[in-house]
């Protein structure tokens, strides 16, 4: 499961081809500090926003079978564990995974990992699972509508399934702030949204006291349209049920004033909730 520091700007990003195995070789590479530092609760806009607001998105998922894609190192599919779920994780990088056992190993929930990527076919038969979910994943393939097309293949009729990505409208290449003489965060300026050029992006959990010992993170970026989301889920037979762009609440942004300028200006997330057709 990946999570993004939303750049000032990336004008100075170089595009590059990037294809899966680029990907999980990035991936194995942050596979140490992410776990260390997620874990050690220093990815804040998932603890303090993304996290709760996802979680209230999601139906019921007690006693289903739910595959969780590109779970990363487990630490979503864990709390979807203790809500209920017998989750299934799969990431395209080994260490990632291997960083999950580990977890499961010290604190079993019953969660099966998978080194497995989930733009092509999985190791799972038709129709394996009750429902799927993704938290801010998706956006990191090079292939969005192959995910959406095995994703399909795995979900009973009438199961939902239900992600979410930064949103394509917003956090655009060419996102920076405009402030105003106190530094104040004033305007959102998007620019460049219909370049879709893959580029990797280096950064730190900015919100991390201990942010300059370590080295960046470094993640590959597959900037889309919306369309691509939508149209993908629909060519994949999908029947979109609803889309929802959260929104901080009055609390979050007192208890977090950085949080503030996504209440006041722009969503930074989108969720998109869809259904396999059948089913009773």
């Amino acid at each position: 499961m990946a999570s993004h520091k939303i750049s000032e700007e990336n004008s100075g990003f170089r595009a590059m081809p990037i294809d899966e195995d680029e990907v999980r070789k990035a991936w194995d590479r942050n596979a140490d500090l992410w776990a260390d530092r997620v874990r050690a609760g220093m990815d804040l806009y998932r603890e303090a926003f993304n996290n709760p607001s996802f979680l209230a998105a999601l139906p019921d998922l007690t006693g289903r079978d739910v595959i969780d894609l590109g779970c990363g190192e487990g630490t979503n599919t864990r709390l979807l564990a203790r809500r209920g779920a017998r989750m299934t994780g799969i990431d395209l990088s080994p260490q990632m995974i291997a960083a999950a056992h580990a977890e499961e190993k010290r604190e079993p929930l019953g969660i099966a990992y998978d080194v497995a990527s989930y733009t092509t076919r999985t190791p799972f038969p038709d129709g394996r699972f009750d429902a799927a979910v993704s938290t801010m994943a998706l956006m990191d393939s090079p292939d969005f509508p192959a995910a959406a097309r095995e994703t399909f293949r795995l979900l009973k009729p009438g199961a939902p399934f239900i992600f979410s990505v930064l949103h394509p409208c917003f956090v655009t290449p060419g996102i920076r702030w405009l402030k105003d003489a106190e530094g104040r965060d004033t305007e959102l300026v998007v620019s460049r949204y219909f370049d879709e050029g893959s580029f990797v992006e280096r950064w730190r959990f900015s919100k991390d006291p201990e942010a300059e010992l370590f080295e960046k993170f470094e993640v590959p970026r597959f900037p889309r349209r919306l369309e691509t989301y939508v149209n993908g889920l629909i060519d994949a037979g999908f029947r979109i049920t609803r889309l929802t762009e959260p929104r901080p609440t009055e609390e979050m942004a007192a208890a977090h004033p950085w949080l503030a300028r996504w209440r006041e200006h722009a969503a930074i997330f989108l969720y998109i909730a869809a259904e396999k057709p059948g089913g009773a």
